[in-house]
């Protein structure tokens, strides 16, 4: 009988330090990423080149496909190739724990001090920024 009791205890602790039920991680949508996500990496900022022109030559995690000869977007296969890759690089849910939005912020926003191709976004409120944020965040692509 001791073993039964110790083991409800041990339940019961166990439970009680659980704490609340958290919601579940919000889920990276792919037709949001195909339509908002993958124009921010072909975009011309200014004084910025576009992430295309070294992440398409990189051998690092954020790696994007090369565009096929004479195409201005990427090919289904593709898209989803890099939403498989570049969804590594996010935290769900969480922004500001994502790669992909804080490598290229700026220092001052909480990005990280180092950034080969610059700093992309001088704001967490940059238009692209927030763009990127609502897709790691699980919005879904309006129909």
């Amino acid at each position: 009988m001791k073993p039964l009791v110790l083991g409800l205890a041990a339940a019961t602790a166990i439970a009680l330090n659980a704490g609340p039920a958290r919601a579940a991680d919000p889920v990276l949508d792919y037709e949001f990423f195909k339509a908002r996500i993958q124009p921010i990496f072909l975009t011309k900022r200014p004084d910025h080149v576009r992430c295309y022109v070294c992440h398409s030559e990189s051998n690092n995690a954020f790696k994007l496909e090369k565009l096929e000869q004479g195409n201005t977007s990427w090919t289904e296969e593709q898209s989803q190739r890099q939403f498989e890759r570049i969804s590594r690089l996010v935290v769900p849910g969480e922004p500001a724990k994502s790669l992909l939005l804080m490598r290229p912020l700026v220092p001052q926003e909480g990005g990280y001090a180092y950034h080969s191709g610059g700093r992309q976004f001088e704001s967490r409120n940059a238009p692209e920024w927030k763009t990127l944020a609502a897709w790691v965040n699980g919005e879904k692509l309006k129909k």
